[in-house]
């Protein structure tokens, strides 16, 4: 294996190592990127055969604890009541999401200044609209222009249909007179530069086999590969090494044989999202870093946000989509802006989605009583199956400090890494904004026609979005990195991925993941002559 000093390192080959990685490749730099996981062939996705639900809750589980495949590492998540959802691999978490792909509000950017909580981020949403509407070309959007909870914009490619459950649930917001729109999903519905459109295989979070969906595997990474960059899967890296000048000089890590290896760099990108950044930030002490690298504000690891949900679901008399096609075909965001009278700051929005399949609705109406044993088992069943929909409030959650990704002092990956530790707690504000979409998405079921609502809030398994454990910020002492994801301490290291978040929106993060990394790969070219200064 070639261990050649290279120009440039990036760390994660997720939805921010992608995105970097395909834009700084026109420097002609020698660019490689190491990433833990995998390749995963599209027809080893679950939606390619009868047992895809089994699947989907086991080797392609959310959570790395469930999967447990020699790629993943373990989380300690006891101390916080939602847990870790991620992928390792080609790709990362964009394997397994549902391609919902909203950009943050204007208003997202400035809610210290506009609701007087959290800190106001050092760029807007004027500055990253230019990346984001590269971005929703490179994965290719659908959706329709128009919305008037946003400045313009013009997706790629018209909205996925409504469908029965779609229609359903816009019938009840028109009754409520409440804001919804079509929403931005990262599913072709057209056949778009060599993807084919969708052709509702199935629930998209299990992989889509079609190529339908813009995982960066088949977006970003095949044209960053064709320009010269490397990528060298199951390369699982344990520290940032630096120089006796305190410079980033490249990345200790272990092949798929548990071999060690030392890759020399003249820059690092970490893109391994808020957690997985902030573990190779801790473990890399040193010297001049007892506490960590890129750590003397002490802000690494800190300020953990998720979104906090709240799930909605409601069975209807008549036959539905059931799970068949894309989940996301509107949203609505009659919550999202700070009303002070709901009792709490910031807000949240609805993402629709369509119903359960034949092994979730059935553990989900045993586990609730509506599924009886016995007689009448099989009537019931048939009463929920293809007659249900749902819907989710993504949070928005504030920054605290107390919400942290630790080392586990015990626990560790298959190399012996030590483990993230997870401890967070659900604020005030997230409780109350969880109990008002709770309340309203209950209201809004039964104004679409629902005979029975079922609820959770915070739903367990909502850890997907992991943000803000090495913010932005032009103060040292209070931000990890500079405007421009350079770090304060070591000038030569940059950070791309949902860690560098200063707020958390009320929005799935990809899109602003993908347009941020965009942003700063742009001002790494623009300043290549004077870089480190």
């Amino acid at each position: 294996m070639n261990h050649d000093p290279v120009d440039v390192l990036i760390i994660g080959a997720g939805a921010s190592g992608a995105a970097v990685a395909w834009s700084l490749a026109d420097t002609r730099m020698r660019i490689l990127c190491l990433e833990q996981g995998d390749w995963v062939r599209p027809t080893d996705y679950p939606s390619n055969g009868r047992d895809w639900e089994a699947r989907q809750l086991g080797e392609f589980n959310f959570s790395p604890n469930r999967r447990a495949r020699p790629t993943d590492y373990p989380v300690n998540e006891r101390e916080s009541p939602i847990k870790i959802a991620n992928f390792n691999g080609v790709g990362g978490g964009t394997v397994l999401y549902a391609g919902h792909f909203p950009r943050f509000h204007p208003s997202d950017f400035r809610v210290r200044s506009l609701d007087g909580v959290g800190d106001d981020w050092p760029i807007d949403y004027a500055t990253l609209e230019p990346y984001y509407a590269l971005n929703d070309r490179m994965m290719g959007i659908s959706g329709l222009a128009g919305d008037p909870a946003y400045p313009p914009k013009q997706p790629m490619m018209p909205p996925v249909p409504l469908g029965k459950a779609g229609a359903t649930m816009a019938g009840g917001l028109n009754a409520l007179g409440w804001h919804w729109w079509p929403s931005d999903s990262a599913v072709a519905t057209q056949d778009y530069e060599g993807r084919a459109r969708c052709i509702n295989l199935g629930h998209c979070i299990g992989g889509c086999a079609q190529g339908a969906k813009a995982s960066t595997d088949i977006t970003y990474w095949p044209q960053a590969i064709r320009a010269g960059v490397q990528l060298r899967t199951r390369a699982r890296v344990r520290e940032i090494t630096v120089d006796a000048r305190g410079m980033a000089n490249g990345a200790i890590y272990y092949d798929a044989e548990g071999r060690e290896h030392f890759q020399p760099a003249e820059a690092v990108i970490m893109a391994c999202n808020g957690v997985g950044t902030p573990r190779i930030l801790l473990n890399s002490r040193s010297a001049q870093f007892p506490d960590g690298l890129a750590n003397r504000s002490g802000l690494v690891g800190r300020n953990l946000m998720f979104h906090p949900y709240a799930a909605v679901h409601g069975y209807f008399e008549q036959p539905l989509d059931g799970h068949r096609g894309p989940g996301n075909s509107l949203w609505s965001q009659e919550f999202y802006e700070t009303d002070r009278s709901r009792g709490f700051v910031r807000g949240y929005t609805f993402e629709f989605t369509r119903g359960r399949g034949p092994v979730l609705t059935a553990l989900a109406g045993m586990s609730s009583g509506r599924v009886p044993w016995g007689e009448g088992h099989h009537a019931a069943y048939r009463r929920l199956f293809g007659r249900s929909t749902g819907l989710v409030a993504i949070c928005e959650d504030l920054p605290e400090e107390h919400n942290t990704v630790t080392l586990d002092p015990e626990l560790t990956d298959g190399n012996g890494i030590p483990a993230p530790r997870i401890r967070y707690t659900l604020s005030e504000n997230s409780q109350r904004m969880l109990a008002h979409a709770v309340a309203r998405g209950s209201e809004l079921m039964r104004a679409a026609g629902a005979r029975d609502v079922s609820t959770e809030a915070p739903l367990a398994v909502g850890g997907w979005h992991l943000m803000g454990t090495a913010r932005m910020g032009t103060d040292p002492a209070r931000s990890v990195v500079n405007p421009w994801g350079r770090s304060h301490d070591v000038k030569n290291l940059f950070i791309v991925d949902g860690s560098i978040f200063v707020t958390s929106a009320g929005v799935n993060p990809t899109s602003t993941i993908q347009a941020l990394s965009l942003y700063i790969a742009d001002q790494i070219k623009q300043r290549l002559a004077n870089l480190f200064d």
